[in-house]
């Protein structure tokens, strides 16, 4: 339920999507900072910067991670933060936080709060770019309303449409399941999913959920991102909202879920991929069976292949894993057991995969000659 107050006691099921989010920022920063002349981060939704508890909120939480962090110095971009909340009591309690956080900005950080609505002043924005025959600078826009009324594909599509652009938006499945089939919620959910969604399973069902998750990734995929993500939060057994991460960069996607799995084991939430509905992690210890056998699956048996290939095909939304779970805990095991081989000549030390490596995938008996 939307709350009323200028503050509310935080979800305990927030706290996850916070933590994958401050744990990307500390990645996002210094990659784009360190490259790019100007980057901005955008709050579509801000709200008043924290909580009743004092807990921060995502807008304290990206001053945070860019104001505090190890490598601010080597940041050379100008750094913009764009909070917009259109509440006016929201809107000022955040700004009087932002004014007690300017005095420890770097000089190339800035930070404004706008109190407007989100999909409106976005529009305004990205209008005036294409008219401009300008770009939006490299972003990184967090889109997480109250409901599913406050932000249309359009927008997103505009955003998306701009290199290095992502979006972090939430879609609060909660709702959707409980009013997604009344008459009133039908356009915005021909909008959010299109049209097609009306001929899905039942939507109160997890088939349903699974199918509409489906359309949606090809909506953004349609949009502009060449790579969608997803997670769910849960209050206890039920998903409250799940969280959908598009980009147009195979490394945004690789440290998107290198923060998932970092937090991952310590939230009330789980990462669930493409078509899996099974948590990836169980208490601390990975599993890692889905992927030898997606490894398996997709580079054809016998052929000598590229360990670039091999990283960039995990770092993709193509599976649930990061490029930092291939080669000690996945290719080293294989090898033993005689699943996969190493060209000779192509590595100078034994059980390791360096960049100019060779492998083939098949099943050739433990330790094979050519070892």
């Amino acid at each position: 339920m939307k709350p009323k107050s200028t503050l509310w006691p935080r979800e305990p099921h927030t706290e996850g999507k916070h933590l994958v989010l401050k744990e990307y920022l500390n990645a996002w920063f210094p990659i784009l900072g360190g490259t790019q002349g100007r980057i901005v981060f955008i709050d579509g939704f801000a709200g008043p910067g924290e909580y009743a508890g004092g807990e921060p909120g995502s807008p304290v939480i990206a001053m945070d991670a860019f104001t505090n962090h190890d490598a601010a110095h080597r940041i050379t971009a100008k750094v913009l933060l764009a909070f917009i909340e259109n509440n006016p009591d929201r809107a000022e309690h955040l700004r009087s936080l932002v004014d007690q956080w300017k005095p420890k900005f770097p000089d190339n950080m800035s930070a404004v709060v706008i109190d407007r609505e989100f999909d409106p002043t976005m529009t305004e924005l990205l209008d005036g770019f294409k008219k401009g025959r300008k770009r939006l600078a490299p972003a990184f826009v967090m889109i997480d309303p109250f409901g599913v009324k406050d932000f249309s594909m359009d927008v997103i599509r505009g955003i998306l449409s701009n290199p290095r652009c992502e979006i972090y938006v939430t879609i609060m499945w909660s709702r959707m399941h409980r009013f997604g089939s009344t008459p009133e919620f039908k356009p915005y959910m021909d909008d959010i999913f299109g049209p097609e969604w009306q001929f899905a399973n039942d939507i109160s069902s997890d088939d349903g959920r699974r199918e509409l998750y489906r359309m949606y990734k090809d909506r953004l995929k349609d949009a502009g991102a060449k790579y969608v993500l997803s997670f769910d939060l849960h209050k206890g057994n039920r998903i409250e909202y799940s969280i959908f991460f598009a980009t147009q960069e195979l490394t945004g996607c690789d440290k998107m879920k290198q923060a998932i799995w970092k937090v991952s084991p310590f939230g009330n939430f789980s990462f669930r991929g493409k078509t899996a509905e099974q948590p990836i992690l169980v208490g601390l210890t990975p599993d890692y069976d889905p992927l030898r056998s997606a490894l398996i699956d997709r580079f054809q048996k016998g052929e000598w292949t590229r360990i670039k290939d091999v990283l960039d095909f995990v770092k993709s939304d193509k599976t649930i894993y990061h490029s930092g779970q291939v080669k000690t805990p996945v290719l080293r095991p294989m090898e033993d057991e005689g699943l996969l081989q190493v060209k000779p000549g192509s590595r100078q030390r034994q059980r390791t995969y360096p960049n100019g490596c060779l492998i083939r995938f098949g099943d050739f008996g433990p330790r094979s000659a050519l070892l």
